[in-house]
């Protein structure tokens, strides 16, 4: 994607209603890349008419849309997934632009999401039902329709990946969907509404409204919304999810993290720096499956020098990519200050990073390892959201299972050992919904689903994999009898 062609997409930021863009609302925000400080544009926000607009937008098409049999909808997102993967230089271009991503890992998330609408493509065989004679001439059995009007609120850390862990499914289960992005990343996901006409999709089955809180909450009281799906942060996922249902909706909410990892002495101290490093900076540590607090067992100087060397070679602005905003590149500092005056060894500091001339102007944190750190303090116990590892000593795997099981959230945990029988006794007392076992950023694939335990969730079931026919649908249960039965019983 040349830099014309992302000036042109940022320029037409705005909504998708009905098929068109739509800069209809009430004010607008202004933009700055987080690679380098330049401008992307004004955003228009959607005021409650503009979310009313979207929601009837949304309830034509689903008369409509609901009744074409999913064989049929999903000849869409066969095509979508073609165009995607023909054209993903442009996208990856677009959120790296907007969000800070170098292009790999932008490439990278895309990629991941269209792995979701390839699972999508095969509804047909996940959206049967069941049927059994229950009793003599009678069968039951069952169907699944779609709820209506659904919606997905997205954040800024993969403004293509998650809302692609949402609309697939949900418009492939027959649903109509309004999408509310991050307004710090809105135009990534125009693109993927402009590919979905392409493909398609008929105006109104997916549509995009941008905009902050209160949009958000508009969309959560209007009554023509069934449900709803979000990721963010725990604190806004626990208002959203608790609004949603007090308004009568269906809702999945995903929240934070603060993932743990377990070094054993027997780990291979190569594989543990690599991986942990790629976890830990990837993304700039800007992703709730990032490994943020390493418990070292035992004698594990070794592995922490090794751990600490890899780090070294992390280059912000270059390796690395951008934090979203000053503000959270402000917040992520202010741990580092925090754990540095504790009396913390910094071993890798990433406070002053070197930049590439041509990103002064951006918003980075260098790679930053935090050592004799304490159980309950700021940078172990806080969701940083940046490239900071902190480590922990500690003397027994249990000791380290205590301290992994005290914290409030749940989304995943590791461990890295040669052994199985201690790998094993971690899986079944590790509480957080993905474990790694030698892997640091343990995502599962479809159709295993995406989803934590603890606070960092709430709701019921998975994002993605099979639980999201789930979510995105409702069961309908028929009883029928054509003829007597030879005998009779308390159904004839």
């Amino acid at each position: 994607m040349s830099s014309a062609t992302v000036s042109a997409v940022t320029s037409a930021l705005g909504h998708w209603i009905a098929g068109q863009a739509s800069t209809a609302g009430g004010g607008t925000l202004s933009l700055r890349s987080p690679v380098d400080g330049a401008s992307l544009g004004q955003l228009p926000l959607a005021d409650a008419s503009v979310v009313d607009a979207a929601v009837r937008s949304a309830a034509d098409a689903f008369a409509k849309w609901n009744k074409v049999p999913v064989k049929d909808r999903v000849q869409v997102l066969y095509k979508f997934k073609e165009i995607a993967q023909r054209r993903l230089p442009e996208l990856a271009t677009c959120v790296s632009r907007e969000n800070g991503k170098t292009g790999d890992e932008a490439a990278a998330g895309v990629l991941r999401g269209l792995e979701v609408v390839e699972f999508a493509c095969g509804l047909p065989a996940l959206m049967g039902g069941e049927i059994m004679e229950v009793s003599t001439g009678v069968d039951c059995y069952t169907r699944r329709y779609p709820l209506g009007v659904v919606a997905g609120i997205t954040p800024f850390n993969f403004p293509a990946m998650v809302p692609l862990w949402m609309f697939p499914m949900a418009i492939g289960c027959g649903n109509a969907f309004i999408l509310k992005p991050s307004e710090q990343t809105p135009a990534s996901p125009l693109i993927l509404a402009a590919w979905l006409k392409e493909a398609g999709l008929p105006d109104g089955v997916f549509n995009i409204v941008q905009g902050g809180r209160s949009t958000v909450e508009s969309l959560l009281d209007h009554p023509g919304i069934a449900a709803a799906a979000f990721v963010g942060s725990t604190p806004a996922a626990k208002a959203v999810f608790l609004r949603g249902t007090v308004a009568g909706k269906r809702m999945l909410t995903l929240g934070g993290a603060k993932n743990h990892v377990v070094i054993l002495p027997d780990a291979d101290p190569v594989l543990v720096a690599k991986n942990l490093t790629a976890s830990a900076t990837g993304c700039a540590g800007q992703r709730c499956m990032a490994a943020s607090v390493a418990m070292g067992v035992g004698d594990c100087d070794g592995i922490i020098e090794a751990i600490a060397a890899e780090m070294r070679t992390v280059r912000a602005g270059y390796d690395m990519g951008a934090i979203i905003s000053s503000t959270a590149r402000d917040r992520i500092l202010g741990f580092i200050d925090a754990a540095e005056t504790s009396g913390a060894q910094l071993l890798v500091d990433g406070r002053r990073p070197e930049l590439p001339s041509a990103k002064q102007g951006g918003n980075y944190v260098g790679a930053t390892l935090i050592d004799r750190l304490v159980p309950g303090s700021a940078p172990v116990k806080e969701e940083i959201f940046g490239p900071v590892l902190s480590i922990l000593r500690v003397g027994s795997l249990d000791e380290a299972l205590a301290i992994e099981n005290a914290s409030e959230y749940g989304n995943a945990a590791a461990i890295y050992t040669g052994s199985g029988a201690a790998a094993r006794y971690f899986e079944q007392h590790a509480s957080a919904g993905m474990i790694g076992i030698n892997i640091g950023v343990p995502v599962p694939r479809d159709p295993f689903g995406f989803g934590g335990w603890n606070a960092s969730k709430f709701g019921t079931g998975d994002i993605t994999g099979r639980d999201a026919v789930g979510f995105w649908t409702q069961t309908k249960k028929t009883t029928v009898k054509w003829s007597a039965p030879a005998t009779s019983n308390w159904m004839s």
